[in-house]
């Protein structure tokens, strides 16, 4: 599992404003049992290509850029991957 310190700090977020402290603490000990990926120059500079490429946000077009660099699959419920290759999209029920 590829989990982007982007990532990190959405869900810790996310789940602190939700949640409370605890499963936030809980939920983010979980994602780091996988490779946790830094954003470096190449990669913040790929990811700007996307963003601009695919008309990404930011926090999108980082995830996706690790994503690939990785040769991973990016598996989302986030409307804006919807479409683009490589990505396996599932719409929110």
């Amino acid at each position: 599992m590829i989990v982007p310190t982007l990532c990190l700090y959405e869900v810790f977020k996310n789940i602190l404003a939700q949640f409370g402290r605890q499963e936030a603490v809980e939920k983010i000990a979980a994602m780091r049992q996988g490779n946790v990926v830094e954003l470096d120059a190449d990669l913040a500079l790929s990811a700007a290509k996307l963003s601009l490429e695919l008309q990404l946000p930011m926090a999108d077009s980082v995830i996706l850029a690790t994503t690939r660099r990785y040769n991973a699959q990016l598996w989302t419920q986030d409307a804006h991957f919807e479409g683009i290759e490589g990505v396996q999209y599932r719409k929110k029920k």
